[in-house]
């Protein structure tokens, strides 16, 4: 039975590209909530664990050095776009096989090196998802289907984090690569496969493959330095987008570690990783329709702090409550937090997952802003992937932080640096186009 083209009819359009963004959030999920949570309970510590998580976003902070390689090698008669799709899906499977017998206690390096492989291909099938979608989507179709696509990647992180701890004490950790593995086939057999790609344009004498893409990349350079020394605001959003967006702590790895040493079991932390990514998604979308009706440095500036609260709170409940440094989790007699403790700690997590989805939506449009049309995706992908680099030196430097100075201490730290940022959002001002001649 031959399975239907996705891309012929316009729903069929926006299930295609919901359900391929599906898989770009799974394996974030996965390894950055479940994986996490079972290496602290498994004994590792907070800085090995803030190093794993931090090389997770390597690969989306540089996926832009991606852009070449898909556009000059792939194949005309199975497509361009589907080809590295596919491919690209595939491996990520291959490499969850990979890993699932590394046992990461006893092997932690070889196993973080697997998984950041793992999420090189996740980071790579994006870039050739955005380059599908902006070539099959119709100006009218792009708004609802890039929501629908930001929908599918948060659903992804849900079903890759919360749901895999849901199934682990059911079906055991090994079984639950098994479960992430059979979701991506699935896209990948009844969503990838069987879709027709539209050919395009056919190229000029490409010439060498290396020379093409040698080429690519100068003319990327070329756009990015046109893009930033256009305006000051441009280049100085080189500087915003590479410092903490207000602060951090509580989506990375110190929230996995916390939970485990305050005794929440694998089923309450998939309700707490639930219902964060339930909450940043609305967020995502509210935060960006009050950034458009009271302005977006206004409404950023009071994001940005709202992140940081709930964090100082917490450092400050666990200073009067003397739980400083992290706690093995394997101890036989570990200490017992207090209930007022552990409400705390979700109550922070929660109130953060608001501010934190408020801030995303917004600080995306505030990049858009002031982006030079005639070369928005350089510009763009740039800001974007400085921001990645962002969360991944943030998380490995939070995870030391914890070892050395306890949770109080990091907490505080990442709310203050998460404030820097303010500072710069007065420069940051659309470039308004000249008015035009009487």
């Amino acid at each position: 039975m031959r399975l239907p083209d996705l891309l012929a009819t316009r729903a069929g359009r926006l299930f295609a590209f919901f359900a391929l963004y599906l898989t770009e959030g799974m394996p974030l999920g996965f390894a950055a909530t479940a994986i996490s949570t079972q290496m602290r309970r498994q004994g590792l510590g907070p800085a090995e664990i803030g190093a794993f998580v931090g090389t997770l976003y390597l690969p989306w902070a540089f996926k832009w050095a991606m852009g070449p390689f898909v556009d000059v090698i792939s194949s005309e008669r199975f497509g361009r776009r589907r080809t590295w799709i596919v491919l690209t899906q595939a491996m990520m499977v291959m490499m969850l096989m990979v890993a699932l017998p590394i046992d990461f206690t006893a092997e932690f390096k070889l196993y973080t090196f697997v998984i950041l492989i793992f999420n090189f291909f996740g980071a790579t099938q994006d870039v050739a998802i955005d380059a599908l979608a902006c070539n099959v989507l119709s100006e009218k179709e792009r708004g609802v289907a890039n929501g629908l696509m930001f929908g599918g990647a948060y659903l992804g992180q849900a079903l890759g984090g919360a749901g895999v701890l849901f199934l682990i004490p059911h079906i055991g950790m090994s079984a639950s690569y098994v479960f992430v593995a059979i979701v991506l086939l699935a896209v990948l057999f009844f969503v990838a496969l069987p879709i027709r790609e539209p050919r395009l344009p056919a190229r000029g004498n490409a010439g060498p493959i290396w020379a093409h893409i040698g080429g690519e990349l100068a003319h990327f350079g070329k756009d990015a330095f046109r893009a930033f020394a256009g305006s000051r605001a441009a280049w100085i959003g080189l500087i915003f987008a590479l410092l903490p967006g207000g602060a951090y702590a509580l989506s990375l790895a110190l929230q996995s570690n916390l939970a485990v040493e305050l005794g929440l079991t694998d089923h309450s932390i998939a309700q707490l990783a639930l219902a964060s990514t339930i909450i940043s998604a609305v967020g995502c979308v509210v935060g960006g329709w009050l950034s458009d009706r009271f302005g977006r440095r206004k409404m950023l500036a009071l994001y940005y702090v709202g992140t940081t609260l709930p964090g100082f709170a917490l450092a400050w409940i666990m200073w009067r409550q003397g739980w400083i440094m992290p706690i093995d989790p394997q101890l036989p007699d570990r200490p017992v937090p207090a209930d007022a403790l552990v409400t705390a700690f979700w109550t922070a997590c929660l109130v953060f997952s608001v501010f934190q989805g408020l801030m995303y939506g917004t600080r995306s449009a505030l990049f858009m802003d002031i982006t030079t049309p005639a070369v928005a995706a350089t510009q763009f992908t740039a800001y974007m992937a400085l921001c990645n680099l962002a969360i991944t030196y943030s998380a490995t430097w939070q995870g030391f932080a914890i070892e050395r100075w306890g949770y109080p201490i990091t907490l505080t730290i990442d709310g203050l640096a998460g404030l820097v940022c303010i500072a710069l959002l007065p420069f940051l001002v659309a470039r308004r186009p000249a008015p035009a001649a009487a």
